[in-house]
C-alpha cells in the first residue's frame, strides 16, 4: 500500500525519499528477477539477439521508469508484441524493425499529446482479450518447437499442427540427443515453473517462479553437460545495439512500414492502458494518467527503435511483482533497468549459461496465461454474445494475422451492437 506522510503528500510523488528508498531497493531486485529470464525469452521468440531483449528492459526501467503515468508499472518487451516482431524480422530484418519501433513510439508521443489515451478503452473487452488469448496460443506453439529441439516454422496453423511430430521426435530414445535434452530442460522448467508457487517454503515464495525454474534448469544442463543450446549474449551489450543509418532512414518511404508500425502501436498502446487499469486496482496511490503514459511508453519505444532493441510495453507480470514487493515509488522501475544494465555490462558470461529451452519453456506458460480463463469467463457472464467475439477474435489472430483477427474482432462486435441497438424497446 501506499504511505502518506503527515503533510498529505503521497509517497509516490517523492522517489528518492528516504523512507521508500529502501522499500523501493528491495522491489527493484525482486522485479529485475523477474524481468530477467523473459527479457531473454521474449527476445529470443521475437527472432532476434537475447541482448536486445536486455536493452528494451534497461530502457523502459531507466528511461519509461521516469517519467510513466503511473508509479507501479514496469515496462519491458512484451509477449503481446512477439508474433508481429518474429514476422517483421523474418520478412524485412532487424533494420526495418528498428524503423518499425521508432515510428510506432512516435505515433505513440502523438496519441498521448493529443489526449487519446481514454479511446483505447472504448475498444470491447472481448476483442482486446480475444487479440491476445491468440497471441499466446500462437506463442506456446512455437515456442514448444523450440523447447522440443525443433525450429518453430513461423506460421501459427503449421506450428500447431507439426506439434505432434515434432513432440514423438523429442520423446524417441534413438533420436538426437540435443532433442532429448532440450525436451528434458524444458519439461523441467515447467514442473518448476508450475509447482514453485504452491510447494515452496513460505520464506522462499519471494523468489520468482520463472527464476527459479531456470536456475535449476541451468544448474541440471550444466553439471550433466547435456547437448543443449545456450543463449547466445556478446561480450558488450552496446555491440548489440545498432543506431540508424541514412539507407535505414531511407525506410520511411515504404508505406509496409507505416501499417506495421501502427500495428505495433495500437498493439502496444492497448496492452499498456489494460496494465494500467489492473495496477490501478492494486494500490491505493495516484490512478494512471493515460495520456501521460502513452507519452512515456512513446518515448521509451522511440529510444528502442533508435538503438535497434525491441519494442515496449508496460507488462502485467512485472507490474504487479513490483507492487506485491512493497514498491512505494517509481524508483523501484527505474532500480530494476539498473540492475539489468549492471548484470549486462559486467557478468554477460553468467546469461551465456542458461539453455534456450529453459526460456522457450517460460514462455510456453506464458503464452498458455494469456488465455486468461477468467476473462472468458466474465466475458460468459455478460452473454453468449461476448465469447462469440472472442472467439472470433481469437480464430481471427491465429488462422490469419494479428491485425485481421482485430479487424474481424472489431466487426463481429459491431454486428452484435447493431443488433441490439435494432432489438432495443423504448417504453415511454
Amino acid at each position: 500500500m501506499v504511505g502518506v506522510p503527515r503533510s498529505g503528500e503521497p509517497v509516490v510523488n517523492r522517489p528518492t525519499h528516504r523512507r521508500t528508498l529502501g522499500a523501493d531497493a528491495l522491489a527493484s531486485v525482486v522485479v529485475f528477477l523477474v524481468a530477467l529470464p523473459l527479457c531473454l525469452g521474449i527476445a529470443l521468440a521475437s527472432g532476434v539477439p537475447p541482448a536486445l531483449g536486455l536493452v528494451t528492459g534497461i530502457v523502459g526501467g531507466l528511461l519509461v521508469g521516469a517519467i510513466q503515468g503511473t508509479p507501479f508499472s514496469v515496462s519491458g518487451p512484451a509477449a503481446g508484441l512477439t508474433v508481429i516482431v518474429l514476422e517483421l524480422v523474418q520478412q524485412r530484418g532487424l533494420a526495418f524493425l528498428a524503423m518499425v519501433v521508432l515510428v510506432a513510439g512516435l505515433l505513440q508521443v502523438a496519441a498521448g499529446v493529443l489526449r487519446t489515451g481514454r479511446w483505447f478503452r472504448a475498444v470491447p473487452p472481448a476483442v482486446v482479450h480475444g487479440m491476445l488469448a491468440g497471441i499466446g496460443l500462437l506463442i506456446a506453439a512455437g515456442q514448444a518447437h523450440t523447447l522440443l529441439g525443433d525450429r518453430a516454422r513461423g506460421n501459427g496453423m503449421v506450428d500447431l499442427l507439426t506439434l505432434p511430430a515434432a513432440l514423438l521426435r523429442a520423446v524417441d530414445p534413438g533420436g538426437s540427443p540435443a532433442r532429448i535434452g532440450s525436451a528434458l530442460i524444458g519439461a523441467l522448467t515447467i514442473v518448476i515453473l508450475l509447482s514453485w508457487p504452491r510447494l515452496a517454503p513460505q520464506r522462499l515464495r519471494i523468489l520468482p517462479a520463472a527464476l527459479v525454474a531456470v536456475l535449476a534448469a541451468t544448474g541440471v544442463a550444466t553439471f550433466f553437460r547435456l547437448a543443449v543450446a545456450h543463449v547466445e549474449i556478446p561480450a558488450s551489450i552496446f555491440s548489440a545495439v545498432a543506431l540508424p543509418s541514412f539507407a535505414t532512414l531511407d525506410l520511411l518511404r515504404s508505406g509496409a512500414l507505416w501499417v506495421a508500425a501502427v500495428q505495433v502501436a495500437l498493439v502496444a498502446s492497448a496492452e499498456t492502458l489494460l496494465c494500467a487499469i489492473a495496477v490501478d486496482r492494486m494500490h491505493s496511490g495516484p490512478r494512471t494518467n493515460p495520456n501521460r503514459e502513452l507519452v512515456a511508453q512513446g518515448i521509451g519505444n522511440a529510444a528502442c527503435g533508435l538503438l535497434g532493441a525491441l519494442p515496449m510495453t508496460a507488462v502485467i507480470v512485472r507490474s504487479t511483482a513490483n507492487i506485491r514487493s512493497g514498491a512505494r515509488s517509481r524508483a523501484s522501475t527505474m532500480l530494476h533497468g539498473a540492475w539489468l544494465l549492471l548484470l549486462a555490462a559486467l557478468a554477460p558470461f553468467l546469461l551465456r549459461l542458461v539453455p534456450v529451452a529453459s526460456l522457450a519453456a517460460v514462455l510456453v506458460v506464458v503464452g498458455c496465461r494469456l488465455m486468461n480463463r477468467r476473462a472468458l469467463g466474465e466475458l460468459a457472464r455478460i452473454g453468449p454474445a461476448e465469447v462469440a467475439i472472442y472467439v472470433v477474435t481469437m480464430a481471427g489472430v491465429v488462422t490469419t494475422d494479428l491485425l485481421k483477427g482485430v479487424l474481424a474482432g472489431l466487426a463481429a462486435a459491431a454486428l452484435v451492437l447493431f443488433h441490439r441497438l435494432t432489438h432495443l424497446w423504448v417504453d415511454v
